[in-house]
């Protein structure tokens, strides 16, 4: 699943499960980004995967995998979906198409068979549920054996009033040392190792924090023991530990929820296709299916792959994949789309795309890749959150010494700088924006709004003005009916004449009269001596009739006096409307007016642009009548009319200029210029088409009323961002000095170990549960809903 971006550029988006704190990400990034052809990294701890761009002339994917695996994290190879059989597969090669291959003696070395390494979505070692489950168990081992610890400690002691001897005779800090073994070597062991991945990778993170805080009390309480006894706070090492843990559990429990985007999509695809082989039903894994395999959909499955129907008819539900929500009728010749549900009928479809290049594959992808960037604000923090980690242990360090010369005991000392180290852990910092975003992605790919970027997100929220293409965008871009005008016959029988002419025509106007004519005029008539004039219009006879429909070039040459149509056709002129002129034995019998009709969400959408307080553009290259009849039909600020494709990029910086965010949402082909000049590009009805380059977001649909929402959605997420942001930055300027005991002298406030642990991991929680609150964000209703 690696898209190729050039020869020297290929991009892949790898699993790397075990990343338990959001600083983690710090081990992983530095470790790669020194690693030869490793051209950019980012790493998401709460999608536990990290988007890598190399130069696949000097690096593979086995070797990126080898590299995450020696930072001590599990590396499944690429992070995909599990209908896709090979995480080996290479970077797309210049030409295109994802080039599969046997993997090398390297790869074989590098770890298990393509098979083995993928799991459920391709995520192999330990799940996000078992990580909880190991934090739970960690927390609870050390939770059940802190209790008999401080219950026998000094602060015990004064807090329940026990005065019960020691177990077995036991000196009380032996007791302790006992007790909080198993704590220190399993529940507490987690913090350690990740303190050696982060500086052997050299670096500082969370883990690092932590370690130092647990290690140093427990270390100097077993020196005190073994020195004889005194002043020891075992019951702060392991009270810390439980508390850590336990702050720790709860934020990813609810990370976690983070990633159900990411989920729902993994789970679209079936495990199983049923192959037509050798004349034989055969049910294989989908990872099996291969381009020109014969499938077998039955009323009910769902689709395995991409493919084009051969055999049957059937109404197929693709709102999972497109958000459409009517089923759509597909017959022989129509492509289907991997992971769609065929409702009624059976179908024999040729698999045409399989693996990475499906489009269920390319959607996970782009929300992967944007779960995993990072927005302008987070790449601040994380750099923050590496000095933070500094200025702790200096802190620390300091506040010992501050105490030791201000003449307090080496025991409280001690306990002020392990505080000062624990609340200033920067894991709140490191989920402030990676969750949000991971919560607004998935928020928009719920609605088929695909986001490429962190920073897509964020100026989706800044947009001003949207500039919106008509045809194909504001409009169905097809001709319909919009008026039907008599002149001495009935309606019925004019559209029934006409329509016998038309249907013998393919034009694309003769196609809408007929549709129109189906419609609204019961039964139909035949035409015999047929006779198409290219340019003009047509003429045959019906029913004894002699019927000529088209332009009044052509009524002209007939000589068809239009009589008091012709100012009703000017009208029409004016309106931005096509008039179609049928004359019957010689004589002008009506008009029929043909337009480009709106979508049924277009008022709706420019109605929701319009509350949100942004200005909406129509942008065409139609001539103004017809451009002014759409925008006062929508009711649309302003028309940029008779525009070439090739200036429509100008006219875009023409509004930049004048000092405001501009979007341009196009159909992603012509308007490629202008989708990237604008400081959003968006690409409205891209269908399976996902990898437009030059769009930053990505609309499945054909609805407009998924503009609103896409800013809709980057407006709530900014706003979850900047608060989390805030919220870290505010705690630990406030915790720092509380903890350092700035306070105690003056107000006798003093911060313990144990509540600094709580209060920090409670801090990351309150962070990861205001980003899930984002879910109950109000979006416009699409139609049918």
């Amino acid at each position: 699943m690696t898209a190729g971006n050039g020869k020297d550029r290929s991009t892949a988006v790898l699993d790397v499960s075990g990343l338990h704190w959001a600083t983690e990400q710090n081990v992983v990034g530095s470790v790669l980004r020194r690693r030869p052809g490793v051209i950019e990294v980012e790493v998401n701890p709460v999608g536990q995967a990290a988007t890598v761009v190399f130069d696949p002339r000097v690096t593979s994917l086995a070797e990126l995998r080898r590299w995450v695996e020696e930072c001590g994290y599990h590396c499944a190879g690429q992070s995909v979906p599990s209908h896709i059989c090979d995480p080996m597969t290479e970077p797309d090669p210049p030409g295109g198409a994802t080039a599969v291959r046997e993997p090398s003696h390297a790869e074989h070395e590098a770890g298990p068979s393509p098979h083995e390494m993928i799991g459920h979505g391709g995520h192999g070692g330990m799940s996000m549920e078992a990580m909880v489950a190991d934090m739970r168990n960690r927390f609870l081992v050390a939770a059940v054996l802190s209790v008999p610890i401080l219950i026998w400690s000094p602060i015990g002691r004064e807090v329940f009033g026990l005065n019960a001897p020691t177990p077995f005779g036991l000196r009380e800090d032996m007791w302790a040392l006992i007790l909080s073994l198993p704590v220190i070597f399993y529940s507490s062991w987690i913090f350690f190792d990740g303190a050696v991945r982060a500086l052997r990778a050299r670096t500082l993170d969370m883990m690092v924090l932590v370690a130092v805080a647990i290690g140093a009390g427990w270390l100097y309480s077993l020196y005190i023991t073994l020195t004889g006894g005194g002043e020891v706070f075992y019951e702060a090492a392991t009270v810390l530990a439980a508390f850590v843990l336990l702050g720790h559990w709860f934020e990813m429990r609810a990370r976690g929820g983070a990633n159900d985007a990411i989920r729902a999509l993994l789970d679209l695809a079936p495990p199983k296709a049923v192959v037509i082989r050798g004349g034989e039903q055969v049910e294989v894994p989908t990872a099996e299916v291969v381009a020109g395999d014969l499938l077998l959909v039955r009323p009910g499955s769902k689709i395995a792959v991409d493919g084009e129907v051969e055999e049957g008819e059937s109404e197929v539900d693709e709102s999972m994949v497109t958000g459409e929500s009517l089923p759509v009728h597909k017959a022989p010749g129509d492509a289907v789309v991997g992971a769609t549900i065929n409702k009624n009928g059976t179908l024999r479809v040729r698999a045409t795309k399989v693996g990475a290049d499906t489009a269920l594959a390319q959607i996970v992808k782009l929300v992967q890749q944007a779960q995993n960037s990072k927005a302008p604000g987070q790449r601040l923090a994380d750099r923050a959150a590496f000095w933070l980690v500094f200025v702790a242990l200096a802190g620390g360090a300091l506040t010992l010494v501050a105490w030791l010369l201000a003449g307090a005991t080496a025991g409280v000392a001690m306990l002020f700088a392990i505080t000062v180290v624990v609340v200033t852990c920067p894991d709140a910092l490191g989920l402030a924006t990676p969750t949000a975003i991971m919560v607004g992605t998935g928020l928009g790919a719920k609605r088929g709004v695909l986001f490429k970027n962190a920073i897509a997100l964020e100026t989706s929220a800044r947009v001003q003005a949207v500039v919106m293409d008509k045809t194909g965008t504001l409009t169905k871009g097809e001709p319909e009916v919009t008026d039907v005008i008599t002149a001495g016959l009935a309606e019925a029988e004019l559209l029934r004449l006409v329509a016998a002419v038309e249907r013998e025509s393919e034009h694309p106007l003769a196609e809408a009269v007929v549709r129109f004519a189906d419609a609204h005029a019961p039964g139909t008539a035949k035409a015999t001596k047929f006779e198409n004039v290219p340019g003009h219009g047509a003429k045959a006879e019906v029913d004894g009739h002699r019927v000529v429909v088209g332009n009044t070039k052509l009524m002209r040459a007939e000589g068809v006096d239009l009589g008091s149509l012709a100012v009703r056709r000017e009208e029409l002129a004016a309106g931005g409307r096509t008039a179609v002129i049928a004359a019957v034995d010689g004589r002008a019998a009506g008009l029929i007016g043909v337009a480009d009709a709106p979508r049924a969400t277009s008022a709706a959408a420019v109605a929701a642009l319009h509350q949100a307080g942004v200005e909406v553009v129509m942008l065409t290259g139609d001539n103004e009548a017809t451009a002014r009849r759409i925008a006062d039909q929508l009711g649309i600020d302003t028309v940029i009319a008779e525009v070439l494709p090739g200036d429509k990029a100008a006219k875009i910086a023409e509004l930049q200029r004048g000092g405001r965010k501009v979007a341009m949402v196009g159909d992603g082909v012509n308007d490629a210029p202008a989708l990237a000049q604008a400081d959003l590009g968006i690409a409205i009805g891209a269908g399976t088409d996902v990898a437009i380059e030059t769009a930053d977001v990505v609309l499945m649909r054909s609805d407009p009323l998924d503009v609103p929402t896409a800013l809709t959605i980057g407006r709530g997420t900014l706003r979850k961002m900047r608060q989390n942001l805030g919220w870290a930055i505010g705690y630990n300027a406030i915790a720092l000095p509380i903890a350092a005991g700035v306070f105690e002298p003056a107000f006798g406030l003093v911060l313990r170990p144990e509540i600094a642990a709580l209060s920090m991991s409670g801090s990351s929680f309150i962070v990861a549960v205001n980003a899930l609150a984002l879910k109950r964000l109000r979006l416009p209703r699409p139609l049918g809903d």
